[in-house]
């Protein structure tokens, strides 16, 4: 039962991160593609959580934890970057 719900989650999960990635392609605007792309750090966090759910495995943790710190950083980062003056 939980291999079809993680399979399911997946699937779910990567039809997302598409449409997050075409989001940052063709955004309108920086602040757009900014969510976007933080979005789509989101959705790989979860698809390694889910793999490590799938599999029975904590291996992976650990990289989720760091591109979750790495993605949260990298928006700030930005975000301050377009509070300063910077293209919109």
């Amino acid at each position: 039962m939980i291999e079809m719900v993680c399979s399911i989650t997946m699937l779910m999960l990567l039809v997302a991160f598409g449409a997050a990635f075409v989001r940052v392609v063709i955004g309108p605007s920086l602040p757009d593609r900014v969510i976007a792309l933080d979005m789509a750090a989101t959705i790989v966090v979860a698809l390694i959580l889910t793999h490590c759910v799938q599999s029975g495995s904590a291996y992976y943790i650990p990289a989720a934890i760091s591109i979750a710190l790495l993605s949260f950083i990298g928006t700030v980062a930005l975000a301050l970057y377009i509070s300063k003056g910077g293209p919109s």
